[in-house]
């Protein structure tokens, strides 16, 4: 392995909700990669008394181990790792990963050697590999966020994100509490001219990803939401 930091200036930050022994999966692959145990963070949120053996093997091997009492949402979850992020290692970038399979030391790795100040870094998957549900739902997203903003990204629905240091208090403050939270990051970006970057990942859905905690209705309101209210309050300056 080279001497050189796999994951630089970098936290790594799983929020979990009932997590599966993928999380163990992913945090062994990334410390065997070179990841700093102490620089990965698991915010569990809400995932009750069953989740307790694995979160403890988490802690046990470093990790930090951050628990919200009751399910509070994605968003929620993301904020308490920024915060944490800023308090613990000021001046790091925070790369958001899921913990459900879908990604791997690898493609963390990627995104992270790619963050840089100033841009948010998405890893964005191929579109020909998802199942038909998520292909679908991220068919429309990206339609509807280039229609509501005038750019284009690829893959609007991923959880594998790099996020600024700078940036962190700033994105703390953007609102959303669950899925919506991640739409309104792009849209935040998009309104403020700031680049939003795209790395090629693995495309990996276990069991037509049925770990995912997406609900198709609920959730897939939460994050059109978002869209339809930014095309909504845009058109005054367009016309």
């Amino acid at each position: 392995m080279s001497s050189e930091r796999p994951y630089p200036e970098s936290v790594i930050l799983l929020p979990v909700h009932r997590p599966s022994v993928h999380l163990d999966e992913l945090i062994t692959g990334l410390l065997t990669d070179g990841a700093d145990a102490g620089r990965i963070v698991v915010v569990d949120d809400g995932s009750g008394p069953q989740a307790r053996p694995i979160l403890s093997a988490a802690r046990s091997r470093g990790c930090a181990v951050l628990h919200h009492p009751a399910n509070r949402g994605k968003g929620i979850a993301l904020k308490t790792g920024f915060r944490y992020a800023q308090q613990h290692h000021p001046g790091l970038n925070v790369i958001s990963a899921d913990a459900d399979g879908q990604h791997s030391p690898a493609d963390i790795r990627r995104v992270a050697s790619r963050a840089a100040p100033g841009r948010i870094v998405l890893g964005v998957r191929r579109f020909e590999l998802m199942p038909p549900r998520s292909r679908f739902g991220n068919t429309v997203t990206r339609s509807l966020f280039r229609a509501a903003t005038g750019r284009s990204v690829s893959d609007t629905q991923t959880g594998l994100r790099g996020y600024p240091a700078e940036s962190l208090d700033h994105l703390c403050g953007i609102e959303g509490e669950r899925f919506e939270y991640e739409m309104n990051v792009l849209l935040d970006a998009a309104a403020c001219g700031r680049p939003i970057e795209e790395v090629a990942i693995e495309t990996t859905y276990l069991n037509g990803n049925a770990a995912s905690n997406f609900s198709s209705v609920t959730d897939s309101w939460q994050v059109y939401g978002p869209l339809l209210r930014f095309t909504l309050a845009s058109l005054p300056a367009r016309a």
